[in-house]
């Protein structure tokens, strides 16, 4: 029996390789592998000494040679393959031990160059894993470290592994070469993106292939019943959840990193001052801006005591002891932030369940693609980084600069708003929020009966156009006095003379966002 040992890990390869050659294996290796082993104590053939052919290229020619590829793929109960081998030369190799070039280091590495990343594309060890496992039949296949003592067991009780074992160990094999190269297809992609600025390169393709490395699983989904599991993007984890550092608290649940995604993407559109972003069921509950962070959250919380009980708190700009204070007063499920103050995490330590997420790059965002798995299918669309096209004032009154501010305050928030959405807001704090629903006047009257006498004074945005006048009239009434909206119903002109009539600007942006799922 004989087995092929070519590595990058090395992580237990020496042991490995003992107990093999102690079941009376022969080992054949190279490069750095056969090296390490031979350091090790071992006996090791070189696979040029099989090949009779020498590396070559720098290292890229050492194991594409059919008396490698034979010694993989001939079936054994094959009578002619048999007659093939026996006549060519060609011995069996029964175990394949690989894993690959380091591709996924290499182009996470800081400053790392373009070619660097290109000599770290494994070639040979994707060609004889995928001969392995596509023989998995006869040979056993391993590429990942963690199976060595299932096989080395199977290997010393049995003299062989389990037709169920290589069944599997070929399908992680199958998994593993897709993951890496889809990495690569994904790197060269975004490679292409940065020298052309092209946006539409993914959605050009006629196929498209996304990989995620796992990063718990969860104790349930999004209901106790579904099973979950959290995974991650390879590459640049700036300014997303998955870069953030946990500093205490529970395990983060399904509903929480939805929710808490959310509130991030929320939060990147308040830049300029300290700004609080309160979050329940993946809508914006409260949002507020001030001088300092505490004033931010107090206003947050003031807007909507009820909704922000159990809810996410992001924040832009670091948490201290006074907005501490205020947080361990009543229950909320996460807060993130960029950092907190010593004296902040003493106070909130005294909530031990309340997960505080350290996220230093909070606010960077940069474009992508928005994945929605449907059934049979998948939706890719850019994600929605803009705000408007345009700010015309439609009205005979134009608003003021105080109006203004909280106008462009409203329409970020109505904009991460379940559609069909009006958010409701007053001194760069919002007062009132209509979600979801499935026509466009009952959010605004949600909005008008939670808010109250807050309405009086207050700018609304609306994350769609107005079909009717319907909205306007109702917002008059709560005494509303600024509207933004994305215009180009066929019936502007109504709402427009409704504004008019009753001494309310109205901004058309030129573009809607809506908001889905």
């Amino acid at each position: 029996m004989r087995a092929l040992i070519s590595v990058s890990d090395k992580t237990g390869i020496v042991d490995f390789a003992k107990r093999i050659a102690a079941c009376g294996w022969d080992i054949i290796s190279t490069g750095g592998t056969a090296k390490a082993l031979r350091e090790g104590g071992l006996d090791v053939k070189d696979v040029s000494d099989i090949t009779g052919f020498p590396e070559c290229l720098d290292g890229r020619v050492k194991t594409l040679h059919p008396l490698i590829h034979g010694g993989i793929l001939n079936i054994r109960n094959n009578p002619k393959h048999q007659e093939e081998c026996q006549k060519l030369g060609i011995e069996n190799i029964d175990l394949l031990v690989i894993n690959l070039y380091p591709f996924k280091k290499t182009m996470l590495k800081p400053g790392v160059s373009f070619q660097e990343c290109i000599e770290n594309i494994d070639i040979g060890g994707p060609t004889m894993l995928r001969s392995a496992a596509k023989n998995f039949n006869d040979v056993t296949v391993v590429v990942d470290p963690k199976d060595y003592e299932t096989v080395l067991t199977e290997i010393e009780q049995n003299g062989g592994t389990s037709y169920e074992t290589r069944y599997h160990l070929a399908l992680k094999v199958f998994t593993t070469t897709a993951n890496y190269d889809t990495m690569i297809s994904d790197f060269l992609r975004k490679q292409s993106m940065e020298q052309t600025q092209n946006k539409e390169d993914l959605l050009a393709q006629n196929t498209v292939t996304f990989t995620y490395e796992k990063v718990q699983d969860l104790r349930y989904g999004e209901n106790p019943h579904q099973r979950a599991s959290f995974y991650r993007e390879i590459g640049e984890d700036k300014g997303t959840l998955v870069g953030a550092e946990q500093l205490q608290g529970k395990e983060l649940s399904y509903n929480n990193i939805n929710d808490t995604n959310g509130a991030i993407e929320m939060l990147k559109e308040y830049t300029d001052e300290p700004t609080i972003v309160a979050v329940k069921h993946a809508n914006p509950c409260g949002i507020a801006s001030d001088k300092t962070i505490a004033e931010a959250y107090h206003k947050a919380y003031e807007a909507d005591p009820t909704s922000i009980f159990g809810g996410i708190v992001a924040s832009n700009r670091p948490i201290d002891k006074a907005t501490a204070d205020q947080m361990v007063k009543i229950f909320l499920e996460v807060v993130v932030a960029p950092d907190f103050t010593e004296e902040a995490k003493e106070v909130l330590a005294a909530k031990p369940n309340l997960r505080l997420l350290k996220l230093d790059d909070i606010l960077y965002s940069d474009n992508g693609f928005e994945l929605k798995k449907v059934l049979g299918g998948m939706l890719v669309t850019e994600r929605d980084t803009e705000l408007y096209n345009k700010l015309e004032v439609v009205t005979n009154r134009k608003p003021t600069d105080k109006e203004m501010e909280d106008l462009l305050f409203a329409w970020k928030a109505v904009k991460h708003t379940k559609s069909n959405a009006i958010s409701v807001a007053k001194n760069k704090c919002l007062v009132a929020n209509g979600p979801g629903q499935v026509n466009r006047i009952w959010p605004m009257e949600n909005c008008i009966e939670h808010g109250g006498e807050k309405c009086q004074g207050a700018v609304v945005a609306s994350d769609a156009f107005f079909p009717f006048d319907d909205v306007c009239t109702a917002a008059a009434k709560a005494g509303i006095t600024a509207i933004i909206q994305p215009g180009g119903s066929i019936r502007d002109a109504d709402s427009i003379k409704v504004c008019n009539d009753n001494d309310i600007a109205m901004i058309f942006t030129g573009m809607r966002h809506f908001k889905h799922a």
